[in-house]
C-alpha cells in the first residue's frame, strides 16, 4: 500500500516517525522546503515524552507522483483547498483520505475529493513543532499508546477499509474504530474549544489553564455552551479517553467544582501542550479559530443557543491575528472575568 502523510508539522512528524519503520515507501508531503530538506537529511526527530530519530522520505507537493492508496491528512483546515487540489490528481477510485484534523472537516474534505474517499478521525495526543524536521511530544507516552486515534466512516458502519487503516495506525498507538463519527468529532471539538481556545487566548500552556481557577471558571462555560449546541444540533458527545464528555454540561446548580476531577483526569496528561493555534500566532499565521470555537458559535446561531464564551475566544484570537502578535494575557483574563460577572448578573 502506498501511504502518504500530507502535512509534516508537529503531529505529522510524530506520526511519520512511528509509521515509517513499519511502512516502507511511506512519504511525507509538506509545503515547506526547509522542513522537507531537514526530514530527508536528518529524519523525523521527536523529543519530549518520547525520543526518536527515524529516516523518512519527504517531498514537496509539486513532487507528488503516481497514486496514493491512503493519505493521512494532517494539514491545518485553513490550507485544505490548496492541499486537496494538489492531491486530487494523485487519488484513484479506491484511494482513501483519512482526515485527522481539528474541528469537523469531513464535509469540506468530501466536497473536494468525494465522500466515498473520505474517512474521519481524531488524534488523542499533542505536540509542538520545534523547527524543520523536529517535533516535541507534549502529551504523555500513555496518551499516545492508549488513545492515539479514533476513526470512523462518515455514515457510520465499521468497514474493512477502516480496519486496515486502524491496523496501520496502530504502529503509532491504539486506534479505536467508532460507528458514530460525529459524536467523537464533537468530543474532540470540545477538547480543542476549551483548552486550545482558552490557552491560546491567554498565551499559555494547557497546564497553566488547568492550574488557574479563574481560567477554569471561564473554560467550564465554554464547554457547557458546546455541549448544549451539540445536543441542539442532534448530536451527543462520545466518551473520549475513557470519560463522559456529555457530563461537562453545567446542569442547574452545578459548578466547576463538580467537574474538576474529570478535567484533571483527562487534561493533566497534556499539561505541557501548547495549542497549535498559539503556535500559529507565534509564527504570524492564520489560526483555525473559525473551525473550532467559531464553529461552535456558527452552529449555536443556527440552533438559537447563545454562545458568548466561545464568541469571546473567537474575538480575542481574531484580534491577535489582526495585530500579528500574541494575545495580551492580562487583557484576555480581564475580558474573561468581565463576561463571567456580566453573565452572573444577568442570571442572578
Amino acid at each position: 500500500m502506498k501511504i502518504a502523510i500530507v502535512g509534516a508539522g508537529s503531529l505529522g512528524i510524530v506520526v511519520g516517525a512511528r509509521l515509517a519503520p513499519h511502512n516502507p515507501g511511506l512519504v511525507m508531503i509538506d509545503a515547506d522546503p526547509a522542513n522537507v530538506a531537514a526530514l530527508n537529511a536528518h529524519g523525523a526527530r521527536v523529543t519530549g515524552s518520547m525520543t526518536l530519530s527515524v529516516p523518512v522520505s519527504a517531498i514537496e507537493p509539486a513532487q507528488m507522483q503516481g497514486t496514493y492508496d491512503l493519505v493521512l491528512l494532517l494539514t491545518k483546515q485553513t490550507y485544505n483547498n490548496v492541499a486537496l487540489a494538489q492531491l486530487a490528481p494523485h487519488l484513484g477510485e479506491e484511494s482513501v483520505v483519512c482526515t485527522l484534523q481539528n474541528g469537523i472537516p469531513e464535509d469540506s474534505v468530501a466536497a473536494i475529493i468525494g465522500a466515498g474517499r473520505t474517512v474521519g478521525g481524531t488524534v488523542g495526543f499533542g505536540a509542538t513543532y520545534m523547527g524543520p524536521g523536529a517535533s516535541q511530544l507534549t502529551s504523555t507516552v500513555e496518551a499516545v499508546e492508549r488513545h492515539a486515534f479514533e476513526i470512523g466512516e462518515i455514515d457510520g458502519p465499521i468497514t474493512s477499509r477502516l480496519r486496515t487503516i486502524a491496523e496501520i495506525l496502530s504502529a503509532v498507538g491504539h486506534c479505536e474504530l467508532v460507528d458514530d463519527l460525529m459524536a467523537i468529532r464533537w468530543s474532540k471539538l470540545l477538547m480543542n474549544a476549551t483548552f486550545s481556545g482558552v490557552s491560546t487566548a491567554l498565551a499559555c500552556s494547557f497546564g497553566d489553564v488547568l492550574e488557574s481557577p479563574e481560567a477554569m471558571e471561564f473554560l467550564a462555560r465554554v464547554a457547557d455552551e458546546l455541549v448544549r449546541v451539540a445536543h441542539a444540533s442532534g448530536h451527543h458527545l462520545a466518551p473520549m479517553q475513557g470519560e463522559d464528555m456529555d457530563s461537562l454540561l453545567l446542569a442547574k446548580g452545578e459548578t466547576l467544582a463538580d467537574k474538576m476531577r474529570l478535567y484533571r483526569r483527562v487534561w493533566s496528561r497534556h499539561a505541557l501542550l501548547r495549542a497549535s493555534m498559539l503556535q500559529d500566532l507565534e509564527k504570524r499565521r492564520k489560526t483555525e479559530i473559525d473551525a473550532i470555537n467559531g464553529y461552535v458559535v456558527e452552529r449555536g446561531r443556527e440552533a438559537k443557543i447563545a454562545t458568548p464564551f466561545n464568541q469571546l475566544i473567537v474575538d480575542l484570537i481574531r484580534a491577535a491575528e489582526a495585530r500579528q502578535s500574541l494575545p495580551d494575557r492580562s487583557h484576555s483574563a480581564a475580558a474573561m472575568r468581565a463576561l463571567i460577572a456580566a453573565q452572573a448578573s444577568s442570571t442572578g
